[in-house]
């Protein structure tokens, strides 16, 4: 069995400029990768159901304080169809995202969450922010499979910069994580690289985390604020040195896409939209390339899908309706194809000291 890597060595792969170097990072991610998921490439269908939202984040432009976005809540008979769509194009599960939007009440979407699950073979993921224990029962006994919940940094401090609290209520993503994984949530999270006032200390911890909440999914993207936030008009905020600062840049994303590979080997990881808008030429490829095995073409209709704009110049915005069969060609053109099923994780279960069972979870 592999030495598990070290903070050590996670701080020095992510300060490494050498391009041979890297070579070596994405060879071993990508070897590891194949090991421990295979080469199917699994697609989510994301709806985003909901660009209300209740937060103030500080880079988000669906916070609460930008009254020049166009406010949108889809039906539930548009979020069926939706889902319906990801069935006929061939997709094991359906994403269903918004902003922390109260007016999605929870009787509502447990509504939803059972006719998904009771007229498609559909697993279903939630990712609708910091809602109270209760919402979160109710519908994962509905019938939702997974939960999303970023924690975007695990710098207490940082956070707290960034992420104004709602009212009284505390804000504790780790807790929350920990709380999901005991309701039988699959459970995904993730970070943004290149956080003012991120250091690379702070990244290394981070990827650390992501091993120790023992994450199904993982989303790594860049930081890229929204122009009408606080972030994106320039805010000044506590930052490290020159030497400290991650930089929000394409490389960064790539080896720390790698590196959470190298630790958490058997989780599902997007090459996300997000590293897509740095590099529309081939950012998703190379994604793919450098550890990650899922992707999430967007189902959202597009009459609404320019206003789910948490940064801006989504890639998104323009994927075409039907994308599988354009898609299939990109997956063997890597050497990949596309996955069947849900595509839950395979986990390693670790069951004597010098052995290791792998269990296919369904979810």
């Amino acid at each position: 069995m592999n030495t598990p890597i070290t903070k050590t060595e996670i701080l020095a792969w992510l300060r490494e400029t050498d391009p041979q170097r890297l070579e070596e990072l994405w060879r071993r991610a990508n070897e590891t990768r194949r090991a421990h998921v295979g080469d199917a490439v699994f697609l989510r269908g994301l709806v985003e159901v909901s660009n209300f939202c209740a937060r103030q984040c500080f880079y988000c432009g669906l916070r609460a304080g930008n009254t020049r976005l166009v406010r949108y809540r889809m039906r539930a008979d548009e979020i069926s169809e939706a889902a319906n769509q990801a069935v006929a194009l061939g997709f094991g599960t359906v994403v269903l995202q918004g902003g922390e939007d109260y007016g999605l009440q929870t009787q509502w979407m447990a509504d939803i969450i059972r006719r998904i699950k009771t007229e498609t073979p559909l697993a279903v993921t939630l990712s609708l922010g910091e809602r109270p224990d209760s919402d979160l029962k109710s519908w994962r006994e509905a019938g939702a499979d997974r939960y999303l919940l970023r924690f975007e940094t695990s710098d207490r401090n940082l956070f707290e910069e960034i992420h104004p609290p709602l009212g009284n209520r505390p804000c504790d993503r780790i807790a929350m994580l920990r709380r999901l994984k005991e309701l039988g949530y699959e459970t995904g999270s993730g970070v943004m690289v290149g956080i003012p006032g991120q250091s690379y200390e702070s990244l290394a911890n981070d990827i650390l985390l992501f091993r120790e909440l023992d994450l199904d999914m993982i989303g790594i993207g860049p930081f890229i604020p929204h122009p009408a936030t606080p972030l994106g008009m320039g805010l000044p905020i506590f930052s490290p040195s020159k030497n400290h600062q991650v930089p929000n840049s394409e490389l960064l994303v790539y080896k720390a896409v790698a590196l959470t590979r190298l630790l958490r080997p058997d989780a599902n990881i997007p090459a996300t939209t997000a590293l897509a808008t740095l590099n529309k030429t081939n950012g998703r490829d190379l994604g793919l390339r450098r550890g990650a095995n899922v992707f999430m073409p967007n189902l959202t209709p597009h009459k609404y899908r320019r206003f789910y704009e948490i940064y801006p110049s989504k890639a998104c915005i323009t994927e075409p309706k039907n994308q599988r069969a354009d898609l299939a060609g990109q997956m063997q053109a890597i050497g990949r194809h596309i996955g069947t099923g849900p595509g839950g994780r395979k986990k390693q279960v670790r069951l004597a000291p010098d052995s290791w069972e792998t269990e296919l979870n369904l979810a």
